[in-house]
């Protein structure tokens, strides 16, 4: 890493501790060995971004919890009015949720075209709605026509790609647990 992060380690052992959790019981839902938790939890190794994510969910937090930083008192409403347009690809994003939450909402605007090379593979969960129009959502092998109304859920750690399939493109909602991604990062390869 380029950048030391902040101390997370008395922020782990505390997690941990407040869950029960024995140091064998949470490396086995991070999938970590004892001994690499226990230099997490002493300072004597950093965590990865994904280990991060993975830690945060299994104490039932945020990656911002995890490194101190103290969420700002916002808004929860997000009005139409001030959700300004994002352009990325010709692709258009419209950020429908809080910044710096653990998920993240977005209303994109995927024209038609070929979208061939945006497989993308990243950890966390994505739920997509579609608003208007047909959309072609590929997952590993498998390719899904999915029209107003339909939804899916799925781990992003399954090759996926999403088309427009409609020729005026489709509208869809959009949210993802992926931390701190930019819009432009999510989808452009």
């Amino acid at each position: 890493m380029s950048e030391t992060l902040p101390e997370v380690a008395p922020r782990l052992r505390e997690l941990r501790r407040e869950g029960g959790l024995t140091l064998e019981e949470a490396a086995a839902r991070v999938g970590l060995s004892p001994a690499h938790l226990s230099r997490l939890e002493t300072g004597r190794r950093q965590p990865s971004l994904p280990m991060l994510l993975a830690l945060a969910r299994a104490y039932g937090t945020t990656v911002s919890d995890l490194l101190g930083e103290t969420p700002t008192d916002r808004d929860p409403v997000v009005r139409a009015a001030r959700m300004e347009p994002v352009e990325a690809g010709g692709w258009t994003y419209w950020q429908a949720g809080g910044p710096g939450k653990a998920i993240q909402a977005l209303r994109l605007h995927v024209p038609a075209g070929p979208q061939e090379g945006l497989v993308r593979v990243h950890p966390g969960e994505e739920w997509l709605y579609v608003l208007k129009g047909e959309l072609r959502l590929t997952l590993g092998d498998a390719v899904h026509v999915l029209a107003p109304g339909d939804s899916a859920h799925f781990d992003s750690l399954t090759p996926h790609r999403i088309a427009a399939g409609s020729q005026a493109g489709v509208d869809l909602l959009f949210v993802h647990t992926l931390l701190r991604s930019g819009i432009a990062d999510l989808c452009i390869g």
